[in-house]
């Protein structure tokens, strides 16, 4: 009776520590939490090299031990990446296999996942780790320790690319909008004329396949975007220039009116009143560069002015003047040396004091 007994209490005893690590509350499991796994890194400082984005080989390893709930329970690993000051806000976050304890990664995809929380390529940074331990829905994840490491990205500058009415739907000449980090978000500042406001997003040269269309109702100014979607963009239906802001993580579009823009004016062009402006194009590469092709005459002259306003306007100094810098003060007109088509290309300071520039005969 005595060792029936005291099997009896043993039985118990572990039964009670099981409930006790865990309890069903509905159909929800809940913890009375546990022992996190412990996090290390194959290195604590990593400068990625840029001729190596094609390279297969690992260059960073995250290696964790499996948490102890106390009992066998099916955990969801997830590795958290953050900026140093942003506190776990918007960390990039890596699902790992159940009882998967290693992550690594090559030059490619750890230069991915740090230019998602926008960091700065060529520039040193700090960042934490964690793994998130949980057991679904409804319980609290516990963490393991938190590493820091010091990491140096490069830029991965891509591009997707926009034809549409305002550009006379040529394929063959397409605008761009530009993702400085390949973070998913694409921007790119765009002419709208007055009634061509219509345009489709396609990620390749001279081609429509995998556009980027939507389902939002036409006729309306767009604000969700969908591959291979049956309607046309819309921009708003006033015309000028716009932000474009594409979010393909997202699968959303914005449009933001954009007043710092530069034209030619001039009896070498089109005239001098107002009115008489010939619209550069954003080059939407990131330098903030604006070109223009368009025909001159001989017998007139040029200027480069922003916003269709005489408040900065850009020409040939005065004194210094070098043949690839305009000045908007104390400056003359820009001659046209023989009648003909040119390409203009324009890059100002931050400041609107000075520009680089050259007018190149076609």
């Amino acid at each position: 009776m005595k060792k029936v007994l005291t099997k009896f209490l043993a039985l118990s005893s572990i039964g009670l520590l099981m409930l006790s690590a865990c309890k069903k509350d509905g159909s929800l499991v809940t913890t009375n939490g546990g022992k996190p796994g412990a996090l290390s890194a194959s290195a604590t400082t990593l400068v990625l090299d840029k001729t190596k984005l094609t390279d297969t080989s690992k260059v960073m390893t995250f290696t964790f031990t499996q948490p102890d709930f106390g009992y066998n329970a099916a955990v969801t690993n997830t590795l958290q990446i953050d900026a140093v000051g942003d506190n776990w806000a918007k960390p990039a976050s890596v699902t790992i296999g159940i009882k998967k304890g290693v992550q690594g990664y090559s030059t490619a995809d750890f230069n991915t996942l740090l230019l998602k929380l926008n960091l700065v390529g060529g520039v040193t940074s700090q960042v934490q780790v964690r793994v998130q331990h949980s057991l679904g829905a409804g319980s609290t994840p516990i963490y393991s320790n938190v590493l820091s490491l010091t990491v140096t990205p490069f830029n991965l500058t891509s591009f997707l690319y926009t034809v549409g009415a305002y550009q006379g739907w040529d394929i063959s000449h397409q605008d761009s909008l530009l993702s400085a980090t390949s973070n998913g978000i694409y921007i790119g500042v765009l002419n709208f004329t007055a009634g061509n406001n219509q345009f489709l997003i396609v990620p390749g040269r001279n081609s429509y396949d995998n556009k980027y269309a939507t389902n939002d109702p036409q006729n309306a100014t767009s604000s969700t975007v969908a591959v291979g979607g049956p309607n046309n963009l819309f921009a708003p239906a006033t015309p000028g220039f716009y932000t474009v802001t594409l979010n393909i993580n997202a699968k959303t579009i914005s449009f933001t009116p954009f007043t710092a823009y530069y034209s030619v004016i001039g009896d070498g062009a089109k005239g001098w009143s107002d009115g008489d402006d010939v619209d550069m194009k954003s080059a939407n590469d990131g330098t903030g560069l604006w070109t223009i092709t368009l025909p001159l005459v001989s017998t007139g002259s040029i200027k480069v002015r922003k916003s269709h306003a005489w408040a900065i306007g850009y020409g040939i100094p005065k004194t210094g003047a070098d043949g690839k810098t305009l000045a908007s003060t104390d400056d003359n007109n820009i001659p046209v040396p023989t009648s003909g088509t040119y390409k203009i290309t324009f890059l100002p300071t931050a400041d609107d004091k000075t520009a680089a520039y050259t007018l190149i005969k076609q």
